[in-house]
C-alpha cells in the first residue's frame, strides 16, 4: 500500500483535482468535506477515494477524524490543507462573525489539521505537509480583507512550521493559486471575471489539474530539499 494523503475540502474543485492526482500517484487518499454530503457520495462512487466528513475549524473534530483515517487507512505521511471558504465584503459592511468564520476555517484549520498529524510524521521521520495560500494572500483584493489575512496567515505558517520539520525529514510548503476555473470563480459576476482575465498574462484561468500538479511534486520523495517554499501558480498575474 502506497502512503496515507489527507486532503482537506478534497472533494470539491481544486481539492478534487489534489485528490485524484495523488491517488494517480499510488497514495491512499482520503478526503475531507465539511457539509456536501451528495457531492461527497457522487466523489467517492465515481473515484473510489473515500470521504470522511468533518469542519476543519474544529479543533477536536480534526483529532478525531485523523484517529480515524489512521485507524482505517494507516498513518499518514501526507497532508494538504485545502479547505477554505470565503465570507466576501467591504470592511464597513464585515461583521466580526465573517472575519472569524474565514480565520478559523482557512488559518486555523491549517493549524488544527497539522497539529494533528505533525508529531507522528516527525517519529517517523518523514512527512509532506502542502497549504493552498491564494493570490489574493499575496497581493490583497478589494472586499477580502478577512480572506487575504488568512491566506496571508498560511504563507508565514508554512515558513515557521518548515523550519521545526525539517531536520525529522518532514517538508511544509505552500502553494498560492491564482484564479482556477472552479465552481467557487464561476460565481463572479461576469463582467467581473472578464476584468480578473484581463490582468492574467497568459490570457485565461487556471485549472484544478495544474493546482494538482504542483502538489504532486511537492509532495513526492524526490522533493525533500524543497521546504518553507511558496509555489505561485497564477499565470503571471503577480510575481512574487
Amino acid at each position: 500500500m502506497g502512503r496515507v494523503a489527507i486532503v482537506t475540502g478534497g472533494t470539491r474543485g481544486i481539492g478534487e483535482a489534489i485528490s485524484m492526482a495523488l491517488r494517480d500517484e499510488g497514495m491512499t487518499v482520503a478526503a475531507n468535506y465539511a457539509g456536501n454530503d451528495e457531492r461527497a457520495r457522487e466523489f467517492t462512487e465515481r473515484t473510489g477515494i473515500k470521504a470522511y466528513k468533518w469542519d476543519v475549524s474544529d479543533y477536536d473534530a480534526c483529532q478525531q477524524g485523523v484517529k480515524q483515517i489512521e485507524a482505517e487507512l494507516g498513518p499518514v505521511d501526507v497532508l494538504v490543507n485545502n479547505a477554505g471558504i470565503t465570507r466576501d465584503t467591504t470592511m464597513k459592511r464585515m461583521d466580526h462573525q465573517k472575519w472569524q468564520e474565514v480565520i478559523d476555517t482557512n488559518l486555523g484549520g491549517c493549524f488544527n489539521m497539522a497539529k494533528a498529524v505533525f508529531e507522528g510524521m516527525q517519529s517517523r521521520g518523514y512527512g509532506r505537509i502542502v497549504n493552498i495560500g491564494s493570490i489574493n494572500g499575496q497581493a490583497g483584493q478589494y472586499g477580502q480583507v478577512n480572506y487575504a489575512a488568512a491566506k496571508s496567515g498560511i504563507h508565514g505558517f508554512t515558513k515557521a512550521l518548515a523550519q521545526e520539520g525539517a531536520r525529522n525529514g518532514v517538508t511544509v510548503n505552500a502553494i498560492a493559486p491564482g484564479y482556477i476555473d472552479t465552481d467557487m470563480v464561476a460565481a463572479v459576476p461576469e463582467e467581473v471575471l472578464g476584468k480578473i482575465i484581463a490582468k492574467i498574462p497568459v490570457n485565461r484561468l487556471g485549472k484544478a489539474s495544474e493546482i494538482a500538479r504542483g502538489v504532486t511534486f511537492l509532495v513526492g520523495e524526490e522533493a525533500g530539499f524543497v521546504t518553507g517554499s511558496t509555489l505561485s501558480i497564477n499565470g503571471g498575474q503577480h510575481m512574487y
